[in-house]
């Protein structure tokens, strides 16, 4: 088998350096000791005079003659002009077959360009003045902005404009963020923190409905620049956006520079929908995601919180903050303090705007203490449902979410964003006056009974990342069902080509030319076993890399590769089914997601792939005039190219989220059959390895036993 896995270790280097003493100097002479001053006072009896009352400046509003709607604050402090444009949109109008459409389009609007400059001119042509204009789209709105000094308003507004208006979403940058995007998605599962967040949030939510969907690489294949072009379109139109802008101007000059600068836009579009409801998530339990590199346990447990504009939400918040708001609350005292068994330990009470959020205690603890940490957890939340909180509680939540008040308004650019968002959400803009006043409301009867009303213990969703054989205790305990979590990532399945009898019949005609070319269906058929020995060299980094491989194949499906890399030897079994690597980090058994490799490996191995019109588990149909597509029950498939001579000439199949392609050469014969000597592999368009081999042997007598030996 050539080219197989491209397992290789990374070597790491650390270097580190010791600076010598300084040179001991003479004692400067004693100081007198000073007179003692009086001792500091406690800081429990520090006094502070109270926070001065938060007054909201006047912001201008209009709306302009395309419908787009205005807010202006001045702001005189500095020579410096900021806003925004907030757009009713989101990632909540993806598609379900091409989730992540959103995020991608308010990405690419920035980096793709417009149609007079590329994002890489613009880049220039603002840092060389100071400034800035970006763009994104999150999940319920989507926001161009920028940032200028003063004396360049008016050329930085011109290119804020134009990237909100008329971006090319070029194709490189369009391809540019796919890679980049199936790289995140390949290491979704190294942070098991992260996986704790995206578990717990996707099964709260639930993944029937876009607040819980999962980008997957099927999705990031789906998306086109077309795609880009027709979302920005249905959404990016005046009437459907928020224009705020604060800084050292005049109102007037301003009000006219924005009103001629946008006077030609005026395209329109229906009006843009209500964001969908949140569907029922699914039931509650305990959620295990097993992983053996990790020596302790992360987790996260909760339920669905509300929004906003719930009568209970500040009481809520200061329940939250006595349950886990810091160093005070109970869980950090019980979990950390008193029992030793986690570092830090949160709670909050979650709330958006629009839909619920997420009432969530999240940590990290011992594996071993798994199951006790999450049983005193439960208990804490039982009791604070039950007994009444104390009065010193009550009062440092409630100061410590009324000192923080002020920072919602601490600069001018906060007052704006926070009203124009009310405004954005259907809010009044006294919203956070309300808010504070209720705070100032909450009694301990309040906190009890929203913590009766609001916990709910019996529906909790217990999301627990770590080395399940560590856990001390089974989880099942908790009196909850409990299920296995399955972090395997779907590898992208090309879409297969339609089938019928006529294309069938054709690439059962195609494959035999292929058999025909190498030497017969029978002499393929008579080949044992295979050995062969050669040189890769693999564009791994700056360098590229040399490694040595020697690839034993018995049939049917027993394989044994041994590579030499430069930082030492890698051997790796498998029969198809299981399998072992022995790196020079040791031994392990073979991981699932490199067994589903092999598998998609064999389908292509030569003296497999030559036969697969004999093989009842796969199909062989014709997809061109010289190409013909093979692909098995698992969704493995492989697009093979024939030359004139009737040889293979290239073969294109999916590696994790990688096109792969693969260029064959020189054909020699061995014992009656033809075998390439030289394969030239490109990963996603690009140079990834060549693979010259050096002699190939058949049908040695080497048996799956021998492959499997263990060094």
């Amino acid at each position: 088998m050539r080219r197989l896995l491209f397992l290789f270790t990374a070597a790491a280097l650390a270097l580190s350096a010791q600076t010598a003493p300084a040179a001991a100097s003479k004692p400067a002479a004693q100081a007198k000791p000073a007179a003692r001053s009086a001792a500091a006072p406690a800081y429990q009896n520090l006094k502070y005079p109270p926070l001065k009352p938060v007054t909201i400046p006047t912001i201008e509003t209009f709306t302009l003659a395309n419908g787009m709607r205005v807010y202006l604050l001045e702001n005189h402090a500095l020579p410096l002009v900021s806003g925004f444009a907030l757009v009713r949109t989101g990632n909540l109008f993806d598609p379900p077959d091409k989730i992540g459409l959103a995020g991608m389009t308010g990405s690419v609007m920035r980096t793709g360009g417009t149609r007079s400059k590329t994002g890489e001119q613009i880049n220039e042509d603002l840092e060389n003045i100071a400034a800035s204009v970006e763009a994104g789209i999150g999940e319920t709105s989507g926001s161009v902005s920028f940032n200028t000094l003063k004396e360049h308003t008016g050329k930085v507004l011109a290119v804020f404009k134009d990237v909100m208006t008329q971006p090319e979403f070029r194709q490189d940058k369009v391809d540019l963020l796919k890679q980049q995007t199936r790289g995140g998605i390949s290491r979704r599962n190294d942070d098991p923190d992260g996986i704790a967040d995206r578990e717990f949030s996707e099964r709260v939510y639930g993944r029937n409905n876009p607040y819980g969907w999962r980008q997957e690489y099927e999705h990031v294949d789906r998306i086109t620049r077309d795609d880009l072009l027709a979302f920005h379109r249905r959404y990016f139109f005046p009437a459907n956006v928020m224009l705020a802008v604060q800084g050292d101007f005049e109102t007037a000059t301003m009000r006219a520079e924005i009103e001629k600068l946008f006077a030609d836009w005026t395209v329109t579009q229906a009006a843009v929908p209500q964001f969908p409801k949140l569907a029922a998530g699914p039931a509650p339990g305990v959620f295990v995601a097993d992983k053996e590199d990790v020596t302790q346990t992360f987790f996260k447990l909760g339920h669905l919180g509300g929004t906003l504009k719930d009568k209970d939400y500040p009481a809520l918040q200061v329940m939250g903050d006595i349950l886990g708001g810091g160093f005070a609350s109970r869980l950090f005292k019980k979990v950390r303090t008193e029992l030793g068994y986690a570092y830090s330990v949160g709670a909050s009470w979650g709330a958006n705007y629009n839909h619920p959020g997420t009432f969530t205690i999240g940590g990290s603890t011992k594996s071993a203490s798994t199951a006790d940490t999450l049983s005193t957890i439960r208990e804490e939340i039982d009791r604070l449902r039950i007994l009444p909180v104390s009065d010193e509680e009550l009062r440092t939540a409630k100061d410590t979410i009324l000192n923080s008040f002020v920072f919602n308004f601490d600069n001018p650019a906060k007052t704006l964003n926070r009203m124009v968002t009310y405004d954005y959400h259907g809010y009044p803009k006294d919203f956070i006056f309300q808010y504070q006043k209720a705070i100032e409301a909450v009694t301990k009867a309040d906190v009890q009974r929203v913590a009766k009303d609001h916990l709910r213990p019996e529906a909790l969703t217990i999301v627990a990342v770590g080395k399940a054989a560590d856990f001390g205790k089974p989880l099942t305990g908790l009196g909850m069902p409990v299920s296995k979590v399955d972090l395997a990532i779907p590898d992208p399945k090309r879409e297969q080509a339609k089938q019928d009898a006529g294309s069938l019949a054709a690439g059962r005609k195609l494959l035999a030319r292929v058999q025909q070319a190498v030497g017969g269906a029978e002499k393929i058929l008579a080949v044992n076993d295979a050995v062969s020995t050669g040189d890769s060299t693999i564009n791994a980094g700056a360098a590229p890399m040399k490694v040595g491989q020697r690839l034993l194949w018995v049939r049917p499906s027993s394989f044994r590769q041994e590579q030499t890399l430069p930082f030492g030897k890698i051997v790796v079994f498998s029969d198809g089914k299981t399998g072992w690597l022995q790196t020079p980090q040791g031994n392990q058994a073979m991981p699932p997601p490199v067994i589903a490799q092999v598998k998609s490996e064999l389908l292509r191995f030569p003296f497999l792939l030559w036969l697969s019109d004999r093989d009842e588990e796969r199909t062989v149909n014709a997809v061109g005039p010289e190409t013909v597509e093979i692909s098995d029950k698992a969704g493995n498939s492989v697009r093979l190219t024939i030359g004139e001579a009737g040889l293979p000439a290239k073969s294109l199949y999916r590696m994790g989220p990688e096109e792969m392609e693969e260029t064959y050469g020189d054909w020699k014969e061995v014992a009656g059959v033809k075998l390439p000597h030289k394969t030239t592999v490109l990963r996603g368009g690009k140079p990834a390895a060549e693979l010259v081999i050096q002699e190939w042997k058949l049908n040695t007598g080497a048996t799956a036993e021998e492959a499997a030996k263990k060094p």
